[in-house]
């Protein structure tokens, strides 16, 4: 009798943890993108990987550290021209061919990084699932995988191949709204050492180019709204300027749900103007669309469908500038 017993508890005992796994996928979905998020911004690592898109391969290596408190990180791009981004605390420096380098204030790199590796998870599930798709190996690892998907239908997706021992991501599949995919990050190969910041340490004496001082901009009152976008992306700048071959006067606004972004243009029907185009170069879309006289331009990572229903809700009301916002369904 008493090994029965022994036999019943040991059983119950092994199948708890499956049975919490199973009850919750969403939860644990969400907690690996949490401790993804923590150890891509805290652990000391190095990583290579190649950036793979519909007609090019890039290779990469990216070398990450925080020292007293400071983020450290160096982006280098291992075929081509030389090409390199580097971090030091807040300021961010680009070495780029053809132009003088360059130092910013900013604690983002931009860079061709997983974007979830700069995203706040708890804003993002809001408006996408976090779904468990259990585990697989990648750069010779085993990984739990989870795919990001929004809830709305109106954008790409993400699925993510996150190392079950140090929590980084070895591979980022971002899906068009068919499953099909557009880009791939897969890393080669991976080492997470303190000596990385060791390494890294030697940024604090490097002379970098001084940082560049931009100009405020200030958020321009346009005579236009937007009467529809997918739910999360937010207004994060307005502008009005002039084109520097064609001194065309263009107005637009970028938005963003901090994990995709696109930027509407509005100009006048001049000669330049296309009537209608609508055209997607892998994750990238530039849908054209002319309304009251007024080129109406969407570009940026969202699906063909969405561009074009966010340049058709946008209205014009000559004397009601747009200073609120714009709408969400």
């Amino acid at each position: 009798m008493r090994k029965i017993l022994v036999g019943v508890v040991t059983l119950v005992s092994l199948m708890m943890p499956l049975q919490a796994s199973a009850e919750d996928p969403v939860s644990s979905a969400e907690a690996l993108l949490h401790q993804m998020d923590e150890a891509s911004r805290e652990l000391s690592y190095e990583l290579s990987y190649i950036l793979i898109k519909k007609n090019s391969i890039e290779p990469l290596r990216y070398r990450h550290a925080v020292e007293e408190g400071e983020t450290y990180a160096h982006l280098m791009y291992l075929s081509g021209p030389p090409r390199e981004v580097i971090q030091r605390g807040s300021e961010v420096s680009y070495f780029e061919p053809g132009l003088d380098p360059f130092t910013i204030d900013s604690n983002k790199m931009v860079a061709p990084l997983p974007p979830i590796m700069r995203s706040d998870i708890n804003e993002l599930a809001k408006y996408y699932d976090f779904i468990s798709m259990g585990r697989a190996r990648e750069a010779g690892v085993a990984c739990d995988v989870v795919r990001i998907a929004p809830k709305d239908g109106a954008r790409y997706s993400y699925l993510l191949w996150i190392d079950t021992r140090s929590s980084l991501v070895m591979r980022a599949d971002l899906l068009d709204r068919d499953g099909e995919p557009l880009e791939q990050y897969r890393a080669v190969s991976y080492v997470v050492n303190p000596k990385v910041g060791d390494v890294l340490k030697s940024l604090k004496t490097v002379e970098l180019p001084a940082v560049v001082q931009l100009p405020p901009q200030p958020q321009a009152e346009l005579s236009w709204q937007v009467n529809w976008l997918p739910q999360g992306f937010e207004s994060v700048s307005r502008n009005r300027h002039r084109l520097m071959l064609t001194e065309r006067q263009v107005e637009s606004k970028m938005y963003s749900d901090g994990l995709f972004s696109f930027s509407i243009y509005v100009a006048a029907v001049d000669s330049f103007t296309v009537r209608e185009q609508l055209v997607r170069q892998g994750r990238r879309t530039l849908h054209s669309h002319v309304l009251k006289n007024k080129e109406v331009t969407v570009v940026g990572d969202i699906p063909p469908a969405t561009a074009r229903r966010v340049a058709e809700s946008v209205a014009f009301a000559v004397d009601s500038p747009d200073t609120a916002g714009d709408t969400q369904p």
